[in-house]
């Protein structure tokens, strides 16, 4: 495991007050607890935790749920994540976990919440704003991205 965010505190800042971290993961074991706590150390850094109000645990668990949910989904159907990626300033928060897989992450359609398995997806499109996948020509695999509101 590689933190490899830069600046004195762990969090790199780029143009316009832009904070990132990442985190190597691929050939690490655990990698679900080992991103969630990842996360949690950067939503401290950024002030998003200890939550001042129920809103604010309630948008910092949402973030710890959609990490937990697109690092399980590369753990499934890609071979694992390779690295974590956030990124946030003061609107949005960023979560981009790349892997080596071909597949096209998809919400389960019809949602059936009785149903065991197949949730991740349908989770991370009700949290979030906005979500994707991007792909880079020449390389294997994607990365699935996805942004929350910040609630600072």
């Amino acid at each position: 495991m590689q933190d490899t965010a830069g600046g004195a505190d762990g969090v790199q800042d780029t143009a316009g007050g832009r904070r990132i971290r990442r985190i190597r993961l691929e050939g690490e074991s655990g990698v679900v607890p080992l991103a969630r706590d990842f996360t949690r150390q950067a939503l401290y850094a950024w002030g998003w935790m200890p939550a001042a109000t129920a809103d604010q645990r309630a948008a910092a668990e949402d973030v710890l749920l959609v990490v937990s949910e697109l690092v399980t989904n590369a753990c499934l159907h890609a071979e694992g994540p390779d690295e974590l990626v956030l990124a946030c300033d003061d609107k949005v928060i960023r979560l981009e976990v790349s892997d080596r897989g071909t597949g096209q992450p998809a919400p389960r359609t019809p949602h059936r919440a009785g149903r065991p398995g197949g949730h991740g997806m349908f989770i991370v499109q009700r949290l979030c704003l906005d979500w994707g996948v991007v792909r880079v020509a020449g390389r294997p695999g994607k990365t699935v991205w996805a942004e929350l509101g910040t609630p600072l």
